[in-house]
């Protein structure tokens, strides 16, 4: 079982690394931007990018932690509409493309479920 730092760590990780990629490739997250939003994908790609950054920041931050875990358990239920567009849209594709696209809706909850977790166990922000 990873302690409670190696959990933030890597939860920290991710988020930096996914931000990191919406810039890397935006245009796979473009494609998953709901049309309802207004502006450009684009700009929703960058800006849920730079969001996942400083969470990610906050949460490797002992200090921040417990307010990084918090807005990160947030922002992985704000982009759920993105990846049931996702899997809507991909609804025609490959199977093992189909089944990945399904695979990231139920993985919201363990992804929140963590960031939770991490919230918890954090120091409080002072």
């Amino acid at each position: 079982m990873p302690t409670a730092e190696t959990s933030a760590r890597v939860l920290s990780g991710l988020l930096i690394g996914a931000g990191a990629a919406h810039f890397a490739v935006p245009r796979q997250f473009d494609a998953i931007v709901p049309r309802s939003l207004p502006g450009s994908p684009r700009t929703w790609t960058h800006l849920s990018g730079l969001a996942e950054i400083a969470v990610g920041a906050a949460i490797a931050a002992p200090r921040t932690r417990r307010a990084g875990a918090l807005a990160a358990a947030g922002l992985f239920v704000a982009v759920f509409p993105a990846n049931a567009k996702m899997a809507y849209d991909w609804r025609h594709r490959p199977a093992p493309l189909r089944a990945a696209a399904l695979a990231r809706l139920p993985l919201q909850v363990p992804l929140v479920l963590w960031a939770l977790r991490v919230h918890r166990s954090g120091r409080p922000c002072r």
